[in-house]
This record gives structure tokens, sequence and C-alpha cells, in this order.
């Protein structure tokens, strides 16, 4: 089946309240989607269907190389994807895609322990070496401390994403907001195979999309986050429905779906025939995991632009 990119339906079912709550993993990101400006007052309180830039540009020559030693495997590469990419600058991003110098390491034995966030940390990188930082760097009112952190795919406030769901950082970095469906029809996924290798989690355990092999059967991955019921307090608050705008309209609800709260599980792989936690992409929030169950390494920490 033809990867498609997400419907903007996906994103907004009904809402299940629960206690349960992970509450404020996207807050420590400050600093992260469009890098370090001064950052812009927002208002917005609705979600709205994303306006995707078609991937037609070619960003360059994508060089990447994955080598392990020891016990520690290392991601170098350029952060130029290697499929096709929306026009930058555009409207919603003014910055145009420059290549990087990544050198990313991971331990070959990561530890699962419990979740954690990363803390201005990269979640991970892709294997095409351009990397997953899921948070935008945008707030209620322009204020990190509000509490609320606009959602990127939530289409509240404008990024110039393109049909990879990905952007650009004002340091030239192109990185990946949700789904890389460029590169994964290049890795060949089907909704009817257990997915590639996509990429690496800074604390060394393999990221797979959408679909994994569960007792003999290929299985579509779920997320376990459904969005709250009700709306949001108002006053110094936003007001309006919680509709997926923010990042805090979501909860994790345990066994709402096949995957924790990391959007993790354990599973058998072609490249972990024993078994391994593994994160997943999903086709709803979180998409991109928000948190990690290892220790992040240090090479993951994010470059301030």
């Amino acid at each position: 089946m033809p990867l498609k990119p997400l419907s903007h339906s996906a994103w907004f079912g009904p809402g299940l309240l629960v206690t349960a709550i992970v509450g404020g993993f996207a807050l420590s990101n400050i600093a992260n989607a469009q890098g370090r400006p001064q950052m812009r007052a927002h208002t917005a309180t609705s979600a709205q269907a994303l306006s995707l830039q078609a991937a037609r540009s070619n960003a360059g020559r994508n060089v990447v190389q994955i080598a392990t030693s020891g016990g520690t495997r290392t991601i170098t590469s350029n952060g130029i994807p290697d499929h096709a990419v929306g026009a930058y600058p555009n409207r919603g991003n003014p910055n145009r895609i420059r290549a990087q110098s990544y050198n990313f390491s991971v331990t070959t034995s990561p530890r699962q322990g419990s979740a954690r966030e990363t803390r201005g940390s990269l979640i991970g990188v892709a294997v095409n070496g351009v990397p997953f930082d899921p948070g935008a760097a945008e707030f209620w009112q322009g204020n990190p401390r509000s509490g609320w952190q606009y959602e990127a795919l939530g289409g509240a406030v404008t990024l110039g994403l393109d049909a990879n769901y990905a952007h650009v950082q004002p340091t030239g970095a192109y990185h990946y907001h949700g789904l890389p469906v460029g590169l994964m029809q290049d890795l060949g996924w089907s909704s009817n195979a257990a997915s590639p290798l996509i990429g690496w989690a800074a604390d060394g355990f393999p990221i797979y999309a959408l679909t994994a092999e569960v007792g003999g059967q290929v299985t579509k991955m779920t997320s376990s986050y459904r969005l709250r019921s009700g709306s949001r307090p108002g006053g110094d608050d936003p007001s309006g429905s919680y509709d997926g705008a923010f990042v805090q309209d979501f909860v994790y609800v345990s066994g709402a779906g096949s995957l924790d709260a990391c959007n993790g599980a354990v599973v058998q792989t072609a490249q972990f025939p024993q078994g391994t936690y593994a994160y997943f992409l999903t086709d709803t929030f979180p998409v991109i995991p928000r948190c990690i169950v290892g220790q992040a390494d240090a090479s993951f920490s994010k470059r301030r632009g």
C-alpha cells in the first residue's frame, strides 16, 4: 500500500478523560523546533488541518555512515535527507537547509528503565542521518512557563512543514516532527510487512514505524494517548475544547493502545530476532516518542541556533 501523508482526521477522535497522565514531558524542550529565536506570542486555541509543502526539491547529497565498534554504534552524517523535501524557505519557515556535522553515539546494549524526559536532547536519528525532534518551541502567549506547548502537528501554529512532516531550524538543520514519509518509501515500508529499521533512539534502542510482527502476524502498533474530554481551563490559560492544538490536550491511557507511554514495546524484529524493546512511530499522537526508557547519550544534546 502506498504511504500517504496523515489526514487531519487521524489526529482528532473522541476524548477520553483519565486520571493517569504523563505531564510536562514536552515543556523541557524549550529551544528545539525553531532553534532559539525570540519566542513568538501565540493566542490560537484551535487545531487546524495541516497544509504541507509538497516534497519536490532536492536538498543536496546525503552523507551518512553507521558503524559499530565494541559496545558503541556511531551515526555520522551531514543531516541532508536522501529523499525529496519541500521548498525552503517558505511562508511558514524562513530557513534554508544546510549541511550539518552530526556525530551521534549510542550503546549497543541499552537498558530499559522507567520513562524519562529527554531534557534538551534529541529523541533519536533516522538511518539517513536526519534527527527526530518532535517538540515545537512554540508556547501559549510566547511563555515557555505557561504549561501550554503547541503541538507541532496540531496546525494551530504554522511551521512550514513539508510532506515528510519536517522543517528547518535557523541553523539549517532539517529534522522530522512526524512520520518521515519519503524515508519510509525509500526503505520499502509496507502496511503488509513488519517495519524496516527506521532509526536509533538516543538511548540506543531501535526505532520502527507503524507495524511489527506480533505472534506471527503483521500488526499495527498503536498509541495509548487520547484527547482529554471537555475544555481547557481558560482565564490565564487557553480556552476551547481539547482538540490537539496543544501537547497538553493529550493524556496517556495505559492499555488504550499497544504501546507504552514512550511509544514502545518489546518485539522481535529482523535486527533483533531474540527480542528487544523498540520505539514505534505512530499515525496518531505522539507519532514520534516524547520520552525514552534508557539513558540518552550526550551526543544527542541539542545545538543552540
